[in-house]
């Protein structure tokens, strides 16, 4: 590989010029030899020749002997953010080994349904529901994180009893692996966090699906036995790291749960709680706005103070803090959401049209097909109260919502 990129540089030619042909005629025409073809491999991901990739190991896999260093090649891609060249990996051993029981299997599906998250939600549960068969034939430590990525998924989803019943398989598990860890002091962890963080955080995504339900009292349970779990003995840095974490979402949502039961003299020490970490002012805001909404709260003081804070996540994709893309962005298509009703229920028709069809923008985005309809319904509701340019923006953006779902037939155009 280095005499060729040697030779593509003197000819002034792009790198990896010469990749298809090199491919076809080292391994597609002739035998392949793992000394040739790791580097080749490697090049083309550095690269970003995905297309070479997908050829050459088509043909390659026909020698199941290559199956066990592919999977260790995309394990090192991995770790090396090539993620795109390390799912096609993934995906060639797993569709090698689908008839195998094998933990490499539910490793690749793993694998594949952590790289398969985006914004799409549609993507996303079809990625959940193909991976969650694998989970139980991953190693008993490698389930406790797959459980909590599933978990945050159908949370992400608004999938509550699931993510309840999910959060009660990690506590169980957690529990067990405990108890057999103590019998085996010397086996290392490969776990991604300490194991009390796992307990804890199955009793945080309860409350969090009880928050979900309305069952606000049963969230605030679970609140303190998160709070509980985390008061461990000799606690190391790491362990530190994580016991100031929970504590904090214990701290900020037992404000939460008395603001959703209607205490609204919770909202200043909550605002000023949550102001301190980025990450929470949206999740803040979003439950604020719903609470609004539910007991009639006049929150327009609140609406002005964290405009600022909430306008960056219009622009914000990505990872925030402990939350993953999917979670932070379903929680602003709902914010939006919540937005326009507030205005709504107060009569400022422009600025409520104005949150609703961003959010009917957002979701369609999203794919939230659930999220479309409501902001559908809301302005059926409203119409009546809709100048002709709100009017016409309303139409262009849900001829493209339309234009999406047309080939599903989801969608009717008597909603324009």
């Amino acid at each position: 590989m280095a005499q060729l990129d040697l030779i593509t540089q003197g000819m002034k030619l792009e790198e990896g010029y010469f990749y298809e042909i090199y491919g076809a005629e080292c391994f597609v025409e002739s035998a392949p030899h793992w000394r040739r073809l790791e580097p080749f491999l490697q090049r083309c991901a550095e690269l970003d020749k995905l297309e070479c990739i997908h050829k050459v190991i088509q043909e390659v896999t026909d020698d199941r002997s290559y199956i066990s260093e592919l999977f260790e090649m995309a394990e090192g891609m991995l770790e090396r953010e090539q993620t795109k060249a390390a799912r096609m990996l993934y995906e060639c051993v797993a569709e090698c080994e689908k008839y195998q029981h094998s933990e490499r299997l539910a490793l690749c599906q793993y694998r594949i349904f952590t790289l398969s998250l985006g914004q799409n939600q549609h993507d996303n549960l079809r990625a959940a529901v193909h991976f969650e068969p694998y989970i139980n034939r991953l190693d008993e430590e490698r389930q406790l994180d797959a459980i909590k990525d599933l978990a945050n998924t159908y949370l992400a989803l608004r999938y509550w009893d699931k993510v309840f019943d999910l959060a009660e398989e990690l506590g169980q598990k957690t529990s067990f692996l405990t108890s057999y860890k103590k019998r085996k002091l010397e086996t290392p962890r490969i776990t991604s966090y300490p194991h009390f963080v796992y307990s804890a955080y199955s009793n945080l995504l309860k409350a969090a699906a009880c928050d979900g339900k309305e069952e606000y009292l049963d969230a605030l349970r679970y609140t303190e036995a998160y709070s509980n779990l985390i008061r461990i003995e000799q606690p190391d840095d790491e362990d530190l790291k994580y016991i100031n974490k929970f504590s904090g979402w214990a701290e900020v949502n037992r404000y939460l749960y008395r603001l959703m039961m209607g205490d609204s003299e919770v909202i200043s020490p909550y605002i000023a709680i949550v102001t301190k970490n980025e990450a929470e002012v949206l999740p803040a805001m979003l439950k604020i706005m719903e609470a609004a909404n539910h007991h009639n709260i006049d929150v327009d003081s609140v609406l002005e103070k964290m405009d600022s804070y909430v306008s960056m996540y219009s622009k914000t994709y990505g990872d925030i803090g402990s939350y993953t893309e999917q979670i932070t962005n379903e929680r602003y298509v709902q914010f939006l959401k919540e937005v326009s009703i507030y205005q709504f229920n107060r009569e400022r028709y422009t600025m409520g049209f104005q949150h609703l069809f961003e959010c009917l923008e957002v979701a369609q985005s999203m794919k939230s097909e659930s999220v479309i309809i409501q902001c559908v319904g809301l302005f059926e509701r409203h119409r009546f109260k809709v100048s002709l340019e709100l009017e016409n923006r309303y139409k262009t953006i849900i001829e493209e919502v339309y234009r999406n779902y047309e080939k599903k037939g989801s969608f009717d155009r008597s909603f324009v």
